[in-house]
């Protein structure tokens, strides 16, 4: 389907979205991980010849996916601002001015492994903060993609891509989703982030994603 695909997980109606986001429709939520804000600041920092607009393109497209769904709540798991160094002026008035564009939606943070090291969001951006799991309908809410002993697991943190192979050795890398009865994973949302191979497995549906479609990919 073009631009999301509906699926039933535990119960619940998801549905992926091309741009690398789910919409929870019975929550009204956007769940995304991963988003890496400042990332390509924090290289040139290191005088890493990096390109300059990613903060930009990842807020626009946020703010496409809000005002495509009816969004009460943003939900991202974890990673959300990449490093100290993203802390720059003007990424962190790129993030101000897209907040001042939401001021009614209820942002949370489910802490990943860059949050601790970057630290909170400034609480002028209005973001709740949580340690991980963070429950919600059947889920437990995570960065880290480790089991939880009594909930199915949504999380990121391993920025999940699946490569597509064709004729005369032709290959198409793509990221996807990764759905698992335990622990079920987003693809990273952040413009400039890197993928981790995934391959079939038994139990597991790969969902991947891009040129605004979701496919499905045979266990």
């Amino acid at each position: 389907m073009n631009g999301h695909l509906s699926i039933e997980h535990c119960a619940e109606t998801l549905w992926l979205l091309a741009d690398r986001a789910i919409y929870w429709p019975a929550q009204r939520a956007l769940l995304v991980a991963d988003v890496h804000i400042g990332k390509a600041a924090s290289y040139r920092a290191l005088h890493q010849p990096v390109p300059k607009g990613t903060t930009a393109a990842t807020l626009q497209r946020l703010d496409s996916l809000l005002a495509t769904h009816d969004c009460e709540q943003l939900i991202i798991l974890g990673d959300f601002l990449h490093a100290r160094a993203a802390r720059t002026p003007a990424t962190m008035a790129l993030l101000q001015a897209w907040r001042n564009r939401h001021p009614c939606l209820h942002v949370r943070l489910i802490r990943g492994n860059h949050d601790r090291h970057a630290g909170d969001p400034p609480g002028e951006l209005n973001i709740e903060v949580h340690d991980e799991p963070w429950l919600l309908g059947p889920f437990a809410l995570q960065h880290e993609p480790t089991p939880h002993p009594e909930r199915p697991v949504l999380a990121g943190h391993v920025h999940p891509v699946f490569t597509l192979r064709g004729r005369a050795r032709q290959r198409l890398r793509l990221r996807c989703f990764v759905m698992q009865s335990q622990v079920s994973l987003l693809p990273a949302f952040g413009e400039f982030t890197g993928g981790w191979d995934m391959e079939r497995a038994p139990g597991r549906r790969i969902f991947p994603t891009g040129a605004d479609q979701v496919w499905t990919v045979a266990e």
